[in-house]
C-alpha cells in the first residue's frame, strides 16, 4: 500500500485490482499523471477516464450534482457502493479536462476491492483508472494479464489476486430526464 501510494505521489500510474478488472490508476487531479496512464495504455485523448473516488465526501469535490438529481444519486450510492456503478455527472473545474476529455461531465465510482479501496483511502485523493491494457485489447483479470500487457510501461502492479466480476462497471448517466420519478416522489 506504502509503495503504490509512494507510486501515486511521485506521479507514476500503478496496476491496482478493483473487483471488475485491473486498473491503471494515477491521481484524478494531476494532468501530467494521468498523461502517464494514456501514453502507458497507448489511449486516444478523446476516450474519458473513470475517477475512483476515497470516500463519499470526494462526491460533491469532484461533481456538481443538480438538485433535481441529488435523490437519484444518493439512492444509486446507497445501494451499489462501493461496488461496480459508474455515474456519469456534471464535473466540477477540479477534474482536469484530460480526465474527461473536454466533457462537462465526470464519470465516478467507489471500487469494493480491499486493495484499490485501501490505497485510494491511503493515498487519500481521486484515482483515475481505466483499465490496466493496451487500448482496445481484453481488459486484465490478474496482475499477470497486467504484466503481460504493460511489463516495462509502468513501475508497479500490486497483486490483489483475479478479479470478482472480469467485467467493467455498469455505466449510469444520471440526468434531470432519468430523475422526473424523484422529483414526482418528493
Amino acid at each position: 500500500m506504502k509503495a503504490a501510494a509512494g507510486a501515486l505521489a511521485d506521479g507514476q500510474p500503478v496496476g491496482l485490482p478493483t473487483e471488475t478488472v485491473y486498473g491503471l490508476a494515477a491521481d484524478a487531479l494531476r494532468p501530467e499523471a494521468v498523461a502517464e496512464v494514456f501514453e502507458a495504455k497507448e489511449r486516444p485523448f478523446f476516450d474519458p477516464l473513470i475517477v475512483h473516488l476515497p470516500s463519499r465526501d470526494w462526491l460533491d469535490r469532484v461533481t456538481n450534482i443538480p438538485a433535481e438529481s441529488r435523490a437519484m444519486v444518493e439512492a444509486l450510492i446507497t445501494k451499489f457502493w462501493p461496488g461496480p456503478l459508474t455515474l456519469v455527472l456534471p464535473r466540477q473545474l477540479v477534474v482536469p479536462d484530460i480526465v474527461t476529455s473536454g466533457l462537462d461531465t465526470v464519470a465516478v465510482r467507489m471500487s469494493a476491492h480491499p486493495v484499490f479501496r485501501a490505497v485510494v483511502e491511503h493515498y487519500g485523493h481521486p484515482l483515475a483508472a481505466p483499465s490496466a491494457n493496451r487500448f482496445g485489447h481484453i481488459s486484465p483479470t490478474t496482475a499477470s494479464h497486467v504484466r503481460s500487457e504493460l511489463h516495462g510501461r509502468i513501475p508497479l502492479i500490486v497483486d490483489g489476486g483475479p478479479t470478482q466480476h472480469g467485467v467493467e462497471s455498469t455505466i449510469v448517466k444520471v440526468t434531470v430526464a432519468n430523475c422526473a420519478c424523484c422529483a414526482r416522489d418528493r
